[in-house]
């Protein structure tokens, strides 16, 4: 009997931890979604709540406050950008032109509102601080082979500045958007603009 009793509380345990894990997500996502439609300045906790289906009690008593929800839904995204990202092999170019273009198409046009808020709250400015943190971090883990017959030489920190200036949103914008190039044309441009520096002897 009690070991039945012990049984049906573990279970009972489980099925709770679980619920509270798929609101955490609702809410995240609910903050995501309402950053990606509107102002930051539009993505309050009654908002979000509203938006997940759950109370602004609970939210609260989720993440805390407003700031801390922000920061917990960036660094839910960065986590999962970075996974995304950092699947490509070094030194593998076109895997990693497509990687980042599959990262765009889904993602750059909230980049780019990052990066046009950025100035407006010190919040925005640590997000895409961080947003360009990993970018370069991501540049130095995919081009590594291009990079490390460089070391310890000035030419190395240039090099990987532009690598990062060839891979940015901006370069991306610039192709896709202003110059209306399809995928498959922003594709070849990029590697085109990568192959001196990508070039084996």
């Amino acid at each position: 009997m009690n070991t039945a009793a012990a049984k049906s509380r573990a279970y009972d345990s489980t099925k709770r931890a679980s619920a509270a894990a798929q609101t955490g997500r609702r809410i995240l996502q609910a903050t995501e979604d309402l950053f990606m439609e509107g102002p930051l300045a539009d993505v309050t906790l009654a908002a979000v709540a509203a938006r997940a289906g759950v109370t602004v009690q609970t939210v609260i008593r989720r993440f805390g406050d407003r700031a801390s929800l922000i920061a917990a839904c960036t660094a839910a995204a960065t986590d999962r950008v970075g996974s995304e990202r950092n699947a490509v092999p070094p030194g593998d170019v076109p895997a990693a032109v497509g990687n980042l273009l599959e990262h765009y198409e889904t993602t750059g046009a909230l980049a780019l509102k990052l990066l046009a808020e950025e100035h407006s709250s010190p919040e925005l400015g640590r997000i895409t601080e961080g947003g360009r943190r990993l970018h370069r971090q991501w540049c130095a883990m995919v081009f590594a082979p291009f990079l490390e017959p460089l070391e310890d030489s000035p030419e190395h920190d240039r090099r990987l500045a532009q690598f990062v200036a060839l891979c940015d949103v901006y370069t991306w914008k610039l192709l896709r958007l202003d110059a209306g190039l399809s995928r498959d044309q922003v594709a070849h441009s990029l590697l085109e603009m990568l192959e001196p520096f990508t070039r084996r002897s």
